[in-house]
């Protein structure tokens, strides 16, 4: 099984032309985060400054043989000490890009979302994979499949926007948002299926902006205008979905990773809802992923850039 790795070229070629960022990388301590980091550099999407141990991580480069001394390192006593830094260099306007390393996620995102020290907005923060898979002819973006573990309404509002955010930063203008369940048939007994008809509604009424949105719907005629007409749906969303917004963690979670390891999906990975975007990978992606999530967080950065911050 093999995966196409010009999958994101356009996306890298984009943030390739607007030119590098401060990233700071958290504990970049394994031998993927740290070739992720360095390969950001190496394209010029990024200025990763380091946030480590500094022994372990000069350790590290001397088997990979990786020259530091184009990098900024902050030395650290600890991981912990790593995920704290690295969000006070955000907070602090020294980075426009967060990366996480080779550390746990609930230990860097405590940091990310501490109150008084982190870099929280008014928004719930957000997961979104962007994933590439040779059956489907554009990318698709999951959400939420790593944070929120069972959102209600209001979070889920807030996840369909971030989603909806980065798509218009990448350039899909009005993007279509699928909102899954296991049926598309609103029932009072599944709650998917009434968020799901909420949600439409909000956006009807401007509570949530910029896509158009459908749901409930069920995987195959969310993904499938075939499956959608032999079932009687008429919809501008059916078989033509950019996002596939999940029901809860665990939905997104199996539906992303299913993709990966079932269909070859390439995928790279981006936080939402915070002062800035958030490159966050699991320890067992490669740094091809990486840097792909490193020229998502890029292009969304350039363009907060230029609206703005949101506090």
């Amino acid at each position: 099984m093999t995966r196409d790795e010009h999958a994101f070229s356009d996306i890298l070629q984009q943030a390739v032309g607007l030119g590098p960022l401060p990233m700071a990388v958290a504990h970049p301590c394994s031998r993927e985060a740290l070739l992720g980091a360095v390969e950001a550099a190496d394209h010029g999407i990024a200025t990763p400054i380091l946030v480590a141990p500094a022994a372990r991580l000069a350790k590290l480069a001397d088997e990979l043989e990786v020259d530091l001394s184009p990098f900024e390192l902050i030395d650290v006593p600890h991981s912990h000490a790593a995920a704290e830094q690295a969000v006070a260099l955000v907070r602090d306007g020294y980075a426009d890009i967060l990366m996480k390393g080779s550390l746990h996620t609930d230990e860097f995102m405590a940091e990310a979302l501490a109150r008084g020290t982190g870099i929280r907005t008014d928004r719930r923060i957000s997961h979104v994979w962007i994933m590439k898979v040779e059956s489907y002819p554009r990318y698709l973006f999951i959400t939420d499949a790593a944070i929120n573990i069972e959102p209600d309404l209001l979070t889920k509002r807030d996840i369909c926007q971030n989603a909806i955010d980065l798509t218009l930063a990448l350039g899909i203008r009005q993007p279509k948002v699928a909102i899954l369940a296991a049926v598309e048939t609103i029932n009072p007994a599944m709650r998917s299926t009434l968020d799901a008809a909420a949600l439409c509604k909000m956006a009807d009424r401007g509570q949530i902006t910029g896509a158009i949105l459908d749901g409930p719907l069920a995987f195959d005629n969310a993904i499938s205008r075939e499956a959608a007409d032999s079932k009687g749906i008429v919809s501008p969303v059916a078989g033509d979905p950019d996002i596939l917004l999940v029901p809860d963690l665990e939905a997104g979670n199996m539906l992303g990773k299913q993709l990966t390891y079932l269909a070859a999906a390439a995928s790279a990975g981006i936080v939402m809802g915070a002062r800035v975007p958030i490159v966050l990978t699991s320890r067992a992606d490669d740094a091809t992923g990486r840097l792909a999530s490193a020229a998502v967080a890029n292009v969304l950065a350039h363009k907060r850039r230029q609206s703005g911050p949101r506090s």
